[in-house]
């Protein structure tokens, strides 16, 4: 999960070659979901839109077909609308921790949607998001930022860190309750090693 977390130049209008889809399913989930090569011909009943107020979010949108585990719920069409073109960013799925939501995420932009309730919808406040990861024994799933992290847990935020880096983040691995990172330093123009207390996200002094 180590991964150099970098700013980028992204141009949403710029073309840039269609991103690899991760799908990471490892938290166990009520629900199945797929990603389609292009909105069907014939749309479901049910569909929703992420954001609600996104302007021509239908350009470059991430369209999911979700079937909840209900069986007297409606498969229902996600569209999700594209954050940056750039292949630096995620595209993909994850499970969460909470077994009845998805993580939808299009071009670094973030979606948290409750298959039971498809109303009902978080965005993550990155924009965008650089790296994501599946930490099932701390039931918490990872968004790292330029400059902070943020863990989703079964109830939604469980924390969000203070600002680490100057320009993205490298983690470097989970080791006795902690995450250990590098940030970046402008002042310094070098990397500092620093964890965080998985429990409360807030900096230790140790490191790896």
């Amino acid at each position: 999960m180590a991964h150099v977390l970098r700013a980028a130049a992204m141009n949403a209008d710029r073309p840039a070659p269609a991103p690899a889809h991760t799908v990471d399913f490892s938290f166990p989930h009520r629900w199945q979901a797929e990603i389609l090569a292009a909105r069907p011909a014939i749309l479901p009943a049910r569909r929703f839109v992420y954001p609600r107020d996104a302007d021509e979010v239908e350009r470059g949108a991430l369209e999911v077909l979700i079937r909840p585990s209900s069986l007297d719920a409606l498969p229902f069409l996600a569209t999700c609308a594209l954050g940056f073109r750039d292949p630096a960013v995620p595209t993909g799925l994850w499970a969460c921790p909470n077994p009845e939501e998805v993580c939808a995420v299009a071009g670094g932009y973030a979606y948290l949607i409750d298959t039971a309730v498809p109303e009902r919808f978080t965005m993550i406040p990155f924009r965008p998001v650089l790296d994501l990861g599946s930490l099932v024994a701390e039931d918490l799933l990872l968004f790292a930022g330029h400059h902070a992290i943020l863990a989703w847990g079964r109830d939604g935020v469980a924390w969000q860190s203070e600002k680490l880096s100057d320009e993205g983040v490298t983690i470097t691995g989970v080791e006795s309750g902690l995450l250990h990172c590098l940030g970046w330093d402008m002042m310094t123009d070098r990397e500092r090693p620093f964890a965080l207390d998985l429990r409360t996200g807030l900096r230790t002094s140790s490191s790896i």
